[in-house]
């Protein structure tokens, strides 16, 4: 199979191969995802003492990231740092990309007899539309596309690639004690100043699952190329972009893309073939994770995802990136389970062409 497929309409190659994802991270003496309801506090089941963190979350990092470094247009953003309606972004999409319009004879009516963007006729160029909306074919979007005929409509693309919510593996102690913030900013005759405070996790490592559908690929797009660079960005967006005062102290430490050869399959969710254990190779039990405050305190045991991944005969390809200080422990270690699992290994960025 050759991992793509022809469509009949505007001849976009799309993904024929169902794949999903297990993505880890730390976050050490940060906010990895505060809660708007709770004094912005990081996110937990105080239950259980997990660390949480919204797909939403990590999707904000990977849209950031494609517009900031990859220049990539993005439908779920700000202009020029502000925020616009989602019918002015489309507006903007059409004004942006004028010479293109002007110069195809079928995309001339995205601008009225007055010279305007009218983005009510997006709804027929459809596949123009997605070409230009890298998150929208990723995550998808409901966007207002307005009619000629009443008061218009909005159409809803549901993205190939979602996660879940992540979780940490260990249990985090937190969130920790709070200390007041001020900030002092000018007015027109004094100061003014505001009060805050600063709520940490000590150490949480964060495990997000996620899916790539083929099936819903059809729908928004969805290219090989596409996936490369959404592999790119899981693997740098979060150093890149969790950059402000509370998100510092975040680096990812594993990245596997398990791709399947067909799109009718998917394994589960890939976080229960995780353990920690020491680095003496000893299986850490859920209180002592609280303890752990380093990457250099625990090793990663992936025995059983490895097994997982040879006794299953619709897995295609692994595809593979690890930091350098992650130590983990049973995952191909053996020439043949390299070639039983076809395994690709990522290296930190893309091969010049």
């Amino acid at each position: 199979m050759s991992g793509e497929k022809q469509e009949k309409d505007g001849e976009v190659k799309t993904i024929e191969n169902n794949s999903e994802i297990l993505f880890i991270y730390e976050a050490s003496r940060c906010n990895p995802n505060g809660d708007p309801d709770d004094e912005n506090k990081p996110r937990m089941d105080y239950n259980k003492s997990i660390n949480l963190v919204s797909d939403v979350r990590l999707k904000r990092y990977i849209r950031d990231y494609l517009m900031d470094y990859k220049e990539q247009n993005i439908f779920v953003s700000k202009i020029d740092g502000v925020p616009v309606t989602a019918t002015g972004r489309l507006k903007n999409l059409i004004e942006n990309n004028k010479k293109e319009i002007e110069s195809n004879a079928e995309l001339k009516d995205l601008f009225n007899k007055k010279g305007e963007a009218d983005e009510k006729k997006l709804s027929s160029h459809l596949i123009w539309l997605l070409s230009k909306l890298t998150d929208v074919r990723l995550f998808g979007a409901t966007m207002p596309l307005k009619s000629e005929v009443g008061k218009g409509k909005s159409i809803t693309f549901t993205g190939p690639i979602q996660f879940n919510w992540g979780y940490s593996l260990n249990k985090v102690t937190g969130p920790m004690e709070s200390s007041g913030i001020t900030s002092t900013f000018s007015g027109a005759k004094e100061d003014y100043g505001t009060m805050g405070k600063d709520y940490r996790v000590d150490y949480s490592i964060i495990a997000f699952h996620g899916i790539i559908s083929a099936k819903r690929a059809e729908d928004t797009h969805l290219t090989k190329e596409d996936v490369q660079l959404f592999d790119d960005a899981m693997i740098h967006a979060i150093s890149l972009e969790a950059t402000t005062r509370s998100k510092v102290g975040q680096v990812p430490l594993l990245y596997i893309r398990v791709e399947f050869a067909s799109n009718e399959f998917f394994i589960g969710d890939l976080r229960r073939y995780v353990k920690l254990i020491s680095k003496e190779g000893n299986d850490l039990s859920f209180d002592d994770t609280a303890k752990l405050r380093s990457v250099k305190d625990y090793k990663l045991d992936l025995s059983a995802l490895k097994e997982k991944l040879k006794n299953e005969k619709k897995v295609k390809k692994v595809y593979f990136w690890k930091h350098p200080d992650l130590e983990i422990e049973n995952w191909m270690l053996k020439e043949e389970d390299e070639k039983e699992i076809k395994l690709v290994e990522m290296p930190d960025y893309p091969e010049e062409k």
